[in-house]
């Protein structure tokens, strides 16, 4: 109940920050290669115009990370005053539900669609196909936009760059295991093998972890569902090989708690996620879960939501920006980047907000 509580309690001092200037990073030119980083203060607005209508669009709702940015926006949009309607795909296979799910925005005459995209490349020179002349403004995962369709259509994006949140996992982990020290081995699960930002998060942590003393045994990949997971653990339990550390994706690692409980491994095996939800909180809070880097994915869904708006609006727009990533252990749990991640533990999935 003290954990359940410590969570609401940090949640909503995040909402309460929405109102201020936040830490962000604001890279320039947007969308390109080459642009340059600049961390600076982005002061979301008080209050829309005028009630528009967003549509946003998430991969899918199956875990507390995208809960978590489902809080956002419609903490957000709730503040603004303007309308926000949510669909959600169902996983990230469903390339062809979400399709349909952008031509539904257009039906519902949005003003805006925000996309939370399964595929970076799975709009190429669809977008106008599908969503006609609504503004397009990526969230949280890679879009391409290197062909001019895409490029027409998506105006602004907020995401990280999941390579450095696979880089920073898999950092912490050679500096307990330098080059020398002894061999130890790993487990990697990083999630679905083409969607998602699984490929960077797999590439930054080969590249953090190739001068160490750290052995990536396997690697093993399913979509993010518990049961896809744990159906996975209980594979690599079943073997005879033994696994100095499991490394996946939060819900890869939610599971692996249990499981390594149930088969009296909890000692010998340890678990990273790389990235946060509440079940990897409460881990980290429990000294289950070693480490965990966050992007702040309720403070990401706010930027979304003001990138939005504040183009409708004809007011200038920071187009490519990202958060300030936290890196979290159990001695180190930022209060204020906890709130900026997670959504209150008694938030449920809200599917459309209207406006006042």
């Amino acid at each position: 109940m003290i954990k359940k509580i410590a969570v609401t309690l940090l949640a909503l001092a995040g909402l309460s920050q929405t109102a201020n200037a936040v830490d962000v990073i604001a890279y320039t030119p947007p969308f390109e290669a080459d642009k340059q980083a600049t961390n600076i203060q982005y002061q979301p607005l008080a209050r829309a115009n005028q009630p528009w209508k967003l549509c946003a669009v998430y991969p899918h709702l199956k875990d507390s990370y995208w809960l978590s940015v489902n809080y956002g926006m419609v903490e957000h949009a709730k503040k603004l005053g303007v309308e926000l309607k949510v669909l959600e795909a169902g996983g990230y296979p469903n390339l062809d539900k979400q399709q349909s799910q952008l031509t539904d925005c257009r039906t519902w005459n949005a003003d805006a669609i925000i996309l939370g995209t399964v595929d970076s490349l799975a709009y190429e020179n669809m977008l106008t196909q599908l969503t006609d002349d609504i503004p397009v403004f990526a969230t949280i995962n890679y879009l391409d936009t290197s062909n001019k369709d895409s490029h027409d259509n998506v105006i602004a994006r907020v995401g990280v760059d999941w390579y450095q949140m696979g880089y920073q996992t898999g950092k912490f982990l050679a500096k307990r295991h330098p080059k020398g020290s002894g061999v130890i081995t790993v487990a990697l699960l990083p999630g679905p093998q083409k969607r998602g930002g699984t490929k960077p998060v797999v590439q930054g942590f080969y590249d953090a972890t190739e001068n160490s003393d750290i052995n990536i045994v396997t690697t093993m990949w399913a979509d993010h569902s518990k049961e896809l997971q744990r159906n996975l653990i209980q594979q690599l339990l079943a073997t005879d090989q033994h696994f100095d550390y499991i490394v996946g994706g939060a819900v890869a690692a939610e599971v692996a708690i249990s499981e390594l409980r149930a088969n009296h491994l909890s000692d010998e095996t340890k678990i990273l996620s790389t990235y946060l939800s509440h079940g990897v909180y409460r881990g980290l809070l429990r000294g289950k879960i070693l480490f965990a880097p966050t992007d702040k994915m309720a403070q990401q869904a706010m930027l979304s939501v003001d990138q939005a708006v504040r183009y409708l609006e004809g007011k200038p727009v920071k187009k490519d920006l990202a958060p300030i990533l936290a890196l979290l252990t159990p001695e180190n749990l930022d209060s204020r980047a906890i709130a900026e991640s997670l959504s209150p533990a008694e938030f449920r999935p809200v599917f459309r907000v209207e406006a006042p």
